[in-house]
């Protein structure tokens, strides 16, 4: 199965971005094999449904990597643990999902998602000490294209699979 999880805070501004996305996405017809979930900030949900056997995940999220508002970014995450983790570096919040240490958690249990993708987002503002409901204007203008972004992911994890399922079958 693909798993593709939506991250974000619908009340921290442009944190929302992968929440909306992912609604967007289940208004969508998606291809067998193909699990769209919007995880919010449920960090425990989506480590058990990246542990329950998951082929390959392609996550929805913000990310502040010095690109413009709105700008689209596909991150390989690097998954390796250097040494043994510091325990708070896998102690999760029930209600703050941060991808990283859910990420370094499944590897530290024995997680075997072999592909893991980010659909990340450049934010504007996630609305101050108060919050704000509402993604600013770049980030709202975004969203079309991170669901392109991830169709074309989806598309090509299909393709791969395909392609090692008629390896395998030859050998």
């Amino acid at each position: 199965m693909i798993l593709v999880a939506g991250i974000g805070n619908l009340f921290k501004g442009d944190d929302a971005f992968g929440t909306e996305v992912a609604q967007r996405l289940l208004r969508r017809q998606m291809p067998d094999g193909v699990k769209v979930v919007d995880f919010g900030i449920r960090s425990l949900d989506l480590t058990y449904a990246l542990l329950d056997g998951c082929e390959a995940a392609v996550l929805i999220d913000t990310a502040q990597r010095g690109h413009p508002p709105g700008t689209i970014s596909v991150i390989e995450p690097d998954r390796r643990l250097d040494g043994a983790p510091a325990p708070e570096d896998l102690m999760l919040e029930p209600h703050d999902l941060d991808p990283a240490k859910v990420l370094r958690l499944i590897t530290a249990l024995g997680g075997s998602c072999p592909s893991i993708m980010v659909v990340a987002c450049e934010p504007l503002t996630f609305g101050g000490e108060d919050g704000s409901m509402g993604l600013s204007e770049p980030v709202a203008a975004a969203v079309d294209a991170a669901i392109a972004t991830v169709e074309d992911l989806i598309d090509e994890l299909l393709k791969r699979k395909v392609m090692s399922c008629a390896t395998q079958t030859e050998d």
